[in-house]
């Protein structure tokens, strides 16, 4: 569990962590649009780079990227284990009996785990140098002009903010209920099927129940403070866009614009 770092904020002093919250969100987009363009390994390769000088500009080390990406690690050899049995297309790479590996089995769990890791590497990023209060005000000011719809855009920015706050307080609060349940003889890791779905079950109960409890006193304080949704509010901290904040942009457009040409015109 505390390998999930997703929703994490890593208080740094890096030029990323200076940059307005709604260039870092945009930029995120069409990164995250760009991964999903079928332009190659050269095309990975340039996201990955791109990425990974994000991550040393933000000061953030490669192995708290890697422990956002371990918990997957089981859903990738899940899938390759059903590609290798359902693909049956591309070079014979290895014959046991009546099995036999394919080559397309392998690339294609590759590209989807190359994606993957470049998904986890930019988001985790994003939260990592984002405060909450900045990310909400970012989604904010982005979904302003769909109020002219009716969309409520502070409601949504509140909801995925503290949605992203509460993750790691989930997993804290995870961790601290397998311990005590441990503590008091209960194995989740052994046993046959059925004790460790109860196992499991006695873990999921107290969760939910510490979870409600958060958000009853998160409601609490905030109708303490007087919040109303749907009211005019105004704000302490007024976002303002910088050249730095373009330049992230572009370098953004930029790779989008690159794996559309690598995809459709190389």
């Amino acid at each position: 569990m505390g390998n999930i770092t997703l929703g994490r904020y890593i208080p740094l002093d890096s030029p990323i962590h200076k940059m307005d919250p709604r260039a870092k969100i945009m930029a995120m987009l069409l990164v995250l649009v760009a991964i999903f363009f079928p332009a190659g390994w050269i095309g990975y390769a340039i996201i990955f780079a791109a990425a990974s000088l994000t991550i040393i500009l933000a000061r953030l080390s490669f192995t708290f990227i890697w422990k956002a990406m371990k918990p997957m690690l089981f859903m990738l050899v899940f899938l390759f284990v059903i590609n290798a049995f359902l693909l049956k297309t591309g070079d014979p790479l290895l014959t046991l009996g009546s099995f036999t590996l394919y080559s397309d089995a392998v690339f294609q769990t590759l590209y989807i785990a190359v994606r993957l890791l470049l998904m986890v590497m930019i988001t985790t990023c994003l939260t990592a140098t984002t405060k909450p209060l900045d990310m909400t005000l970012g989604i904010e000011d982005l979904l302003k002009p769909f109020q002219k719809i009716h969309v409520p855009a502070h409601e949504i920015a509140m909801l995925i903010s503290i949605a992203l706050r509460f993750i790691p307080d989930l997993i804290d609060e995870t961790e601290r209920i397998i311990k005590a349940q441990e503590s008091r003889g209960v194995d989740l890791k052994e046993g046959k099927i059925m004790e460790r779905i109860m196992a499991i079950l006695s873990l999921i109960v107290p969760l939910f129940v510490s979870a409600f409890q958060r958000a009853e006193d998160l409601a609490n304080a905030m109708e303490a403070r007087g919040y109303a949704p749907g009211e005019q509010r105004t704000r302490y901290k007024v976002l303002k866009m910088e050249g730095r904040d373009y330049i992230l942009l572009f370098c953004a457009a930029a790779i989008l614009a690159g794996m559309v040409w690598l995809a459709y015109y190389r």
